[in-house]
């Protein structure tokens, strides 16, 4: 693994966030050279012409170019030969993204990438995690809004409830208190791929009712979690809605909780919502984000209805804000922590760009670094999490060069 040609390949890099995310590895670490002690890299995708135009923009002048399509199994090799690590922004993942997880697991490449389809992680644990953990391969889906502020904001409030306390809390609730950015097109269209698979699948339908379905087999959590619907939180102060990335971000949270040996307990209850204020204002956003939510879901279930809000409403992949809008986005979720005892520590994550693309394009990236630069090569293959592989690492490096924060907060 240490001889490999480049430390990191954005692959997807035409790509609407692939192009912010060459752009700021371009800031980060320059031309892709390590000859100053930094990180080597280089970008890829299907289109040459495409590349090169992206390379042009940006402004790269040594940065090579790789060109691999997601279905040409020999060119896909070729760049998991050459990498240590490979990010990749090539969704909908459950559609294009199999072969190049396949590879990587079995070449011991590490990975990661943006996905939040918990159907196509499953499918990808159940098929290829032995062969990881024989060749050392890292691999670590989920490493961009959805879902390392909420993975990493569970692990540094049950950190520091360890420090306070001496136990971790049983219970944390996670509220978006502020969040603004566009719609992604890439989110978008792969939601809409995941209510076909379910539309088709009954068995798929039961098992996205498990908030542990991306735990392993043996994970042994019996604990009922709660669905969160439009209602008043007495410990937050406001009204809450439900919150649409907590499906998988619930699932990564739970996957982590197993991964650490159960840090966080076994009966360890989370919970995601969104705070739209008090009173009778507050009350009114929840029922229209609840309604509009729901209504949301059915409309996709709906084929001649989806294709309409796929060709009029909906954006598309490779869509986005413009950079005014990058720039004036926003997060910022607050964390309620409560131990077995009663004792309640409270938390908070920022992020100083839009979630969907500006916040997400520089997560991947420092998750990528983190995976070239500050996990030993002896460590365990297999698929991971944020929280479980890369914890504490990541959260300085966020800290350090993506405008993230994570601060306790006092009651």
């Amino acid at each position: 693994m240490t001889n490999n040609r480049y430390d990191i390949i954005v692959y997807g890099a035409t790509s609407f966030v692939g192009q912010i995310i060459t752009r700021y590895m371009h800031e980060q670490y320059g031309d892709g050279s390590a000859a100053d002690g930094s990180v080597s890299w280089a970008i890829a995708g299907r289109s040459k012409a495409k590349l090169e135009e992206v390379s042009a923009k940006v402004g790269l002048n040594n940065v090579d170019i790789i060109v691999a399509d997601a279905a040409d199994e020999a060119a896909l090799q070729k760049m998991c030969d050459a990498a240590k690590v490979i990010m990749s922004t090539v969704g909908p993942y459950a559609l294009y993204g199999d072969l190049l997880v396949e590879l990587c697991a079995k070449s011991g490449t590490r990975y990661c990438d943006l996905t939040g389809e918990p159907q196509w992680i499953r499918r990808m644990q159940s098929a290829h995690e032995a062969s990881a953990k024989e060749t050392g391969a890292l691999v670590v889906h989920c490493c961009g809004f959805d879902s390392i502020p909420s993975d990493l904001g569970v692990h540094f409030l049950q950190s520091e409830a360890q420090k306070r306390f001496g136990a971790p809390c049983e219970k944390i609730d996670m509220r978006v208190a502020k969040m603004k950015g566009g719609a992604s097109g890439g989110t978008i269209a792969s939601m809409i791929n995941l209510v076909k698979e379910a539309s088709a699948n009954p068995e798929l339908r039961t098992e996205l009712k498990d908030p542990y379905s991306t735990c392993p087999p043996d994970h042994g959590f019996t604990a009922r979690q709660r669905n969160v619907t439009m209602e008043y939180d007495a410990a937050y102060g406001s009204w809450i809605a439900p919150f649409v990335m907590a499906a998988i971000n619930t699932r990564v949270v739970h996957r982590s909780n197993a991964l650490k040996d159960k840090a966080y307990g076994d009966n360890f209850l989370y919970e995601e919502a969104m705070a739209t204020g008090d009173e009778t204002r507050g009350k009114r956003a929840a029922r229209m984000t609840a309604w509009g939510m729901g209504a949301m879901m059915v409309a996709m279930a709906v084929p001649p209805v989806r294709w309409m809000l796929e060709k009029t409403v909906l954006p598309a992949p490779g869509e986005g804000p413009s950079e005014k809008d990058q720039l004036e986005g926003l997060f910022d979720l607050h964390f309620l922590g409560t131990t077995a005892k009663g004792e309640t520590i409270r938390c908070r994550v920022t992020g100083d760009r839009d979630p969907g693309y500006g916040s997400t394009a520089k997560m991947l990236s420092q998750a990528a670094a983190c995976l070239a630069q500050d996990i030993p090569d002896d460590a365990q293959g297999g698929f991971w999490t944020p929280a479980s592989l890369l914890g504490d690492q990541l959260i300085e490096r966020l800290r350090a060069h993506s405008g993230l924060t994570f601060e306790l907060v006092e009651d």
